[in-house]
């Protein structure tokens, strides 16, 4: 079974144009982050949540600088595990947090499959049962599973098209809900007890979950046509159009909402902020946004993800096997990520989701950055100051996160360290395993010590 031809994935080189690429990137940056973010983030730092977004940002653009770099350097599709594998070598690091940036990308869409069911079910006056959410969601990863299948284009297509319609209606929502509003203030004065500078830092790192999506462009990389100028240009391009985005989406529903009303509706609540301005009307039209959104979103990013999985197998980082599945590796990575993502989907709750995600994100966000301060600068010609700023920024917010979390929700924390240790203990196992990797080892140890 396993030839040669099996486990091949298959790239299309030149097959992204720039416009596409930015698409792809606000496609999943777009999705699940300000339709479900937004009243997990008031929850967390009260009236201070639309700064908190500028916060997540700003440490947004200064990670972006490693990944631009190293994507100008090689360009690859699977890029995270590329850039992983440049710094580190065919080690136990590179797996793991590959592994780690793997699942925080399906962890993304489960996000984004409830936040799609929280949603529709707004049309039906909520779910009181807590069972139409997760089978919503679990029927719309299906629906993306099967145009996945259908190949690149298709992909380019159809997410340029939600991209474009869904981008479209939030400027109307943003815009609309400020014209409507009877002032445009939100009242920092006052920010009460959410108000202390962890809880900020715990929503700041909250907010990166809604820029991450920058990176599902690194990972297509040598796809896109001519990466070495579109890669970092589309990464600015998709930053800086969601940094308008969400100020004017922030303002429009803390505008619109009271605290109160914006945390107790954090599932949904940018219908919930359309409904006083625009009564029912308001709410399907941000419903039927949302729903493009999150479905475009994870149509973008079970690409991206089942692409990244492939490139690990082939780099012989991870097990593979077929479980009897014709066709090629693409194809069964692909398979894995979405029953990983139907499991998480039906069995945990959003809050618990967004929290799993953003601490496997910063660590690997870490890791990266090391990676190029360590062993990269040179080849890459970074300077140090930049990936620096980048690692003590995203260790801020980490802790701040972890510290509002324990206090709050210690469970989810003792599942992402007990995964974390999991992860890392079978990589190690399968790692000594391996004769690549063994092998791998010794002309790593000749290339450091030279």
């Amino acid at each position: 079974m396993s030839s040669t031809h099996d486990r091949t994935t298959r790239y299309q080189k030149g097959s992204l144009t720039l416009p596409g690429t930015v698409m792809l990137g606000t496609g999943v940056m777009i999705g699940a982050g300000i339709f479900a973010l937004t009243g997990q983030m008031a929850q967390m730092t009260g009236v201070l949540f639309p700064l908190a977004f500028l916060a997540a940002a700003v440490i947004v653009s200064f990670s972006a600088y490693s990944y631009i770099k190293i994507s100008n350097a090689y360009p690859s599709a699977g890029g995270i595990g590329m850039y992983l594998h440049k710094a580190y070598g065919n080690r136990l690091p590179t797996a793991f947090n590959a592994l780690l940036m793997y699942f925080s990308m399906v962890i993304a869409q489960s996000f984004l499959a409830r936040t799609f069911g929280s949603y529709t079910m707004q049309l039906f006056d909520g779910d009181e049962s807590g069972r139409m959410v997760p089978i919503l969601g679990v029927s719309l990863i299906l629906a993306a599973f099967l145009i996945n299948l259908l190949g690149n284009r298709m992909i380019q297509g159809v997410a340029s098209f939600i991209g474009i319609l869904k981008i479209g209606g939030i400027l109307v929502f943003g815009l609309v809900g400020i014209w409507i509003a009877d002032s445009v203030s939100v009242d920092f004065s006052s920010p009460g007890e959410a108000g202390t500078f962890g809880n900020f830092l715990g929503a700041t790192a909250l907010g990166i979950l809604a820029f991450k999506g920058f990176t599902t462009i690194t990972n297509s990389g040598s796809e896109v046509i001519d990466p070495k100028r579109n890669v970092g240009r589309a990464i600015i391009i998709s930053i800086a159009a969601c940094v308008v985005i969400y100020t004017l989406v922030g303002f429009a529903v803390a505008s619109n909402l009271s605290l109160a009303e914006i945390i107790k509706t954090q599932d949904y609540s940018l219908a919930a902020a359309a409904r006083p301005a625009l009564g029912d009307y308001g709410v399907w039209f941000t419903v039927a946004i949302a729903m493009m959104a999150t479905a475009g979103g994870i149509l973008a990013s079970v690409f991206a993800v089942s692409r990244m999985l492939a490139m690990l197998t082939e780099m012989k980082l991870v097990p593979h096997r077929h479980f009897g599945m014709p066709g090629s590796i693409q194809k069964h990575t692909l398979v894995y990520t979405v029953v990983l993502g139907l499991i998480l989907t039906a069995f945990f709750d959003l809050s618990r989701i967004a929290a799993l995600g953003i601490v496997f994100y910063l660590i690997m966000d870490i890791a990266i950055h090391w990676g190029v301060l360590r062993y990269l600068r040179k080849d890459i010609k970074a300077n140090t100051w930049v990936p620096a700023t980048a690692i003590l920024l995203d260790l801020l917010a980490l802790g701040g996160f972890v510290w509002v979390k324990l206090n709050t929700d210690p469970f989810v924390i003792s599942v992402a360290v007990v995964t974390m240790i999991v992860i890392a203990v079978s990589e190690q196992i399968f790692l000594k395993r391996s004769p690549e990797s063994a092998q791998a080892k010794q002309e790593e140890s000749h290339a450091h010590h030279h």
